[in-house]
């Protein structure tokens, strides 16, 4: 529902979009894109995917018609040795849900990175660091997922009270973020928390290409922190300025 809603979140993400520099590209790493090896968009022009179901009609009527960006892609795949083959998919809601409030023009070019499941949180954390260089080529990599997600025993209503154990296990990876502790972040399941907050790894995936390509003299900031229906985190977070 933060496609259409307007809160302290939405609201954060538009600032920070107004904030940074405008991206030449945008490589979203999608916790909703689950596959057996490593697979990057390479659509020439984005279709909006609309991966969820039961939700008011109003969402079904947005669109995303982001261009996509086969360059990039192939680029992705150079840099991870050929590990992330091209495809042509769409954009998902883990890009097109946050990105249409960032970026609503939907005319800066947009593609994704898949999730190998079979893949360990360290493998992870090594094909982010690969994908460093695209930094530098203008390229803005977004991690798109949630710290804390746990929907078997999520409370649906809007006024949920923040449960305890979550506002935790949230405050845990924000701290191990700033203090660069990348090493408990990639081990987050040693975390007596860690299975409870993510008891699937695809959300809690993306945190870590996004912390993988931080450089030594970057530090990690805040841009939103809060918790909706009571386990879900919404915090985000910016490496470097």
């Amino acid at each position: 529902m933060n496609i259409v809603a307007a809160n302290g979140y939405t609201r954060d993400l538009e600032a920070l979009a107004a904030r940074l520099p405008r991206p030449a590209a945008i490589l979203v790493v999608s916790a909703h894109w689950l596959t057996q090896g490593t697979a990057v968009g390479a659509d020439e022009r984005n279709l909006t995917i609309y991966d969820f179901f039961g939700f008011p009609d109003e969402l079904y009527e947005k669109k995303y018609p982001a261009p996509g960006s086969p360059a990039v892609a192939a680029r992705v795949r150079a840099l991870t040795s050929g590990r992330a083959v091209p495809v042509e998919r769409g954009l998902d809601h883990a890009a097109w849900a946050p990105l249409i409030r960032m970026y609503p023009a939907a005319d800066v070019p947009v593609l994704e990175l898949s999730l190998d499941v079979s893949a360990p949180a360290a493998a992870h954390y090594a094909l982010g660091r690969s994908l460093a260089p695209l930094r530098d080529e203008g390229v803005l990599i977004v991690g798109s997922g949630n710290i804390v997600h746990n929907l078997g025993i999520i409370d649906w209503h809007d006024d949920a009270p923040v449960a305890a154990w979550a506002a935790e296990f949230d405050a845990w990876v924000a701290e191990c973020a700033a203090e660069r502790r990348h090493d408990d972040l990639i081990g987050y399941l040693d975390h007596p928390l860690g299975r409870k907050a993510a008891p699937t790894a695809d959300h809690y995936l993306p945190l870590l290409y996004t912390l993988a390509v931080q450089d030594e003299d970057e530090d990690v900031l805040t841009v939103h922190e809060g918790i909706q229906n009571g386990t879900v985190s919404m915090r985000c977070l910016q490496v470097g300025g």
